[in-house]
């Protein structure tokens, strides 16, 4: 073939790339069903842009340095985090595997091999007819063998399958990065969750610590009076089981403390023989949490991302079924030097090469490639069904996240008075007591009374820092959708 030849192959092969076709349909994101505002969103502050101060690191509104500290730990050393962090690595290379099919493969080797017939030296006499004697000898050939070649073959995108697989790969890198985000937020806002009902713990155990000492006083003064005869000894039996009961819900709450803690140390990676939490005296206090219009909640959340994604690349998926209905065009070409013996080989006598298109049409297969395709249909609808039901289940989230602050605000205020008003009677039940114008048991039923308010008001403000944890989550914790738009093969996601 001459060389106007080969330019004229090479020519029409780029035509042919350059003015091939994409087939499949084109993607846009599916529709959903979006309201103009939440439902239980009355008196919550608007989100303004200013918000964004706290993105990403959105426990810093609660404004702990050692819950700042520990996220710091559970984003270096979570295992959990580390399985979802390796697996977007897999999908990267997943791209650039995809993307390489849009360029030629090149090969190239050398070989030497060595060949023979026959076994050695021999000779053979016969007599002919007429009584001549012949006598013939023969000996082994052999012969040695060279080569060099280098080969390009290139498969041709005509239809746009290798763009299509492009497209469905650079979804799934994209939906494993906010999978990953996702895992992070959940990761993040579980340890924000048991660090909060921790620090209620330790208040708790602070509340109790003090209610024994008040307790130990009151059975000593109760055992005075006793022995004075000044009162019955169910008195004193009442006073120390009392003592004995509150003593009891302490140690309780120590193993419950000891769980909790356990459980942060596996968030943050290590074992929970390493790990301690000095107790505090203070408890994070409620932040204000902006809300955002439910249409923002789609670039919010990292789940709601990744269902995008996920059918963003199943889209693509029937482009690629339908691209096999489709001849492919492919451009192979191979030369090199062949010869008897090294030196010389590189010679023009000894170079041989070749080139040439070739097209491959599949004629008949029974059906498989319309099966192919339906299925890459079917799994569409299920990513855009499975889409438009995590929408649905986010909205859901968010609503029920701020009815249960409102309403736990409301039991807040109403459990404050129910608190005060059972301190003012027992102050004047032991004032009463005192006076000998009350029995004992009057004074013990107010003291249970205020302690049980005491730790229900406790208990109610880490329900309601849990809550507020669970709502900063369910609107995305910060997270946008805009990360998604860096090339996936370029760099981890943050």
């Amino acid at each position: 073939m001459t060389f106007f030849a080969r330019r004229h192959y090479l020519g029409l092969t780029i035509a042919l790339a350059l003015g091939g076709c994409t087939v499949g349909p084109d993607y846009q994101r599916p529709q959903v069903s979006t309201p103009v505002a939440f439902k239980h969103a009355e008196g919550w502050q608007v989100a303004q842009p200013s918000d964004a101060a706290h993105r990403g690191a959105w426990w810093e509104v609660y404004g702990d340095a050692t819950l700042s500290d520990l996220m710091q730990r559970l984003q270096a050393s979570n295992q959990t985090l580390a399985q979802y962090e390796a697996q977007y690595r897999q999908a990267r290379a997943l791209v650039r595997s995809a993307r390489s099919s849009f360029f030629p493969t090149i090969t190239g080797g050398t070989s030497m091999s060595r060949s023979g017939q026959g076994g050695g030296s021999s000779t053979s006499r016969y007599v002919t007819q007429d009584g001549t004697e012949i006598t013939t000898s023969s000996s082994s050939q052999t012969s040695n063998s060279f080569d060099a070649s280098l080969g390009v073959s290139w498969v041709i995108d005509l239809w746009g399958e290798v763009r299509r697989s492009v497209e469905s790969q650079t979804g799934s890198a994209q939906a494993s990065v906010a999978e990953l985000a996702a895992t992070k937020l959940s990761l993040q806002s579980e340890l924000a969750q048991n660090y909060f009902q921790l620090r209620v713990l330790d208040a708790q155990q602070r509340l109790l610590q003090a209610t024994l000492q008040a307790y130990e006083r009151s059975l000593r003064v109760t055992e005075n009076q006793y022995r004075a005869g000044m009162t019955a000894r169910a008195d004193v039996a009442q006073a120390t089981t009392q003592l004995k009961s509150t003593q009891a819900d302490l140690i309780d709450l120590k193993y419950q403390r000891a769980q909790l803690e356990n459980a942060i140390a596996v968030l943050v990676g290590v074992p929970p023989a390493e790990f301690s939490l000095a107790a505090v005296d203070s408890i994070p206090a409620l932040p204000a949490i902006p809300v955002t219009v439910p249409s923002q909640l789609l670039q919010r959340r990292p789940d709601i991302a990744q269902a995008e994604r996920q059918v963003m690349s199943a889209n693509a998926e029937i482009g690629v079924a339908k691209a096999a209905y489709f001849p492919s065009l492919s451009l192979t070409a191979s030369g090199g030097y062949s010869g008897d013996k090294w030196g010389g080989l590189v010679s023009t006598p000894n170079r041989f090469w070749s080139i040439g298109p070739a097209f491959d049409l599949t004629l008949f297969d029974f059906g498989a490639r319309r099966a192919q395709l339906e299925q890459a249909e079917a799994t569409y609808d299920q990513t855009v069904a499975q889409y438009r039901q995590t929408v649905l289940d986010g909205f859901r989230e968010v609503e029920d996240y701020l009815v249960q602050l409102t309403v736990l605000d409301e039991e807040s205020g109403v459990r404050q008075e129910a608190l005060e008003s059972a301190r003012e009677s027992l102050r004047l039940a032991e004032n009463q007591y005192q006076a000998g114008l009350i029995d004992y048991l009057d004074v013990v039923t107010l003291q249970t009374t205020a302690l049980t308010n005491e730790r229900t008001n406790l208990t109610l403000l880490g329900s309601r820092l849990t809550a507020s944890v669970q709502l900063i989550t369910a609107l995305g914790g910060g997270w946008d959708a805009s990360d998604l738009q860096r090339d996936p093969v370029a760099s981890l996601a943050d």
